[in-house]
């Protein structure tokens, strides 16, 4: 099992200690990577029983990564496994971590299942996106929270046309423009006031940061669309293109981003049947004292 933990937070080394023992003492090997047996050697941690991976072929095999943090450790680590189609489970450590399975108190109980294998696989779309600069691809990557193109600068905004399907929708003077999967809907776009998805909605979420237009509302398209944003010509901001806010690339005036549903998800192990309703109740701390709905067996 691939292990990773938030190595600048004291929690994250304490049960990464946790976790290793409990593998090595089920004859299971805790794996992790050169840089992050640096860290968590650094760190005090016993790192003798521990398999390092120099490269993603070294992973295969690997049957399920263990991630201890909030919901940047995880998006870090989804990007080591996706390829490989190795599912996270997510121990919370962070702040709200919408994309873990558990929080930490948990993590006795998170581990013997993991070792019973008493879990099941969730599907989370992701999605593909490709700056043009003169019809030539000049960069890509992928995403399963968003996509967001935004101003490099303070002073002035950004103009963009947005384009779905083929067809020009509006141009906007705005701080950017966010394309969201229904995961990400709880994350950037919903700070810039998009609406929730549930993560079982097959559609994608369009929504414009501060858009100085007469229609700038947030716009949930279909799966399989292909959302376009092309920054005029003539616009002076500097802009840059972020995905899930951990890659990025400088835009010029003129570039093409095309974003479209990728055939390859993410894989997230989960341990229990708590429904999307739940977790936003819990993860917001909705008020709902006073519901008289049918109670749960």
């Amino acid at each position: 099992m691939l292990i990773v933990a938030h190595t600048g937070k004291q929690a994250a080394i304490d049960a990464a200690e946790k976790v290793i023992k409990t593998l090595l003492a089920n004859d299971v090997a805790p794996v992790v990577s050169v840089k992050h047996h640096g860290e968590l050697k650094a760190a005090g941690l016993d790192v003798s029983g521990l398999q390092i991976t120099e490269t993603p072929q070294d992973l295969i095999g690997t049957e399920l990564a263990i991630v201890l943090g909030g919901d940047g450790t995880i998006l870090r680590s989804a990007e080591r496994t996706r390829n490989l189609d190795i599912p996270l489970l997510g121990v919370n450590l962070g702040h709200v971590g919408f994309l873990a399975e558990v929080e930490h108190t948990s993590l006795d109980a998170t581990i013997n299942r993991a070792l019973e294998r008493d879990y099941h696989i969730e599907s989370r779309q992701t999605l593909e996106v490709k700056v043009l600069q003169d019809k030539e691809v000049v960069w890509e990557s992928w995403a399963i929270n968003e996509v967001s193109v935004e101003k490099a600068s303070r002073e002035r905004m950004i103009e963009v046309a947005l384009e779905i399907d083929g067809q020009p929708l509006s141009t906007y003077g705005c701080d950017g423009i966010i394309v969201s999967t229904p995961t990400g809907s709880t994350a950037y776009a919903f700070s810039a006031g998009g609406p929730v998805m549930w993560p079982a909605i097959n559609a994608t979420l369009v929504v414009p940061i501060s858009a100085h237009a007469l229609f700038a509302r947030p716009l949930v398209i279909d799966k399989n669309s292909t959302a376009a944003i092309e920054l005029i010509e003539r616009n002076v901001t500097p802009a840059i293109i972020w995905a899930d806010g951990r890659r990025s690339y400088q835009l010029a005036p003129g570039a093409r981003i095309v974003v479209t549903r990728s055939p390859k998800p993410v894989l997230f192990a989960r341990l229990g049947n708590t429904t999307f309703t739940e977790r936003l109740v819990k993860k917001f701390n909705l008020p709902v004292v006073g519901w008289r709905g049918e109670a749960n067996d």
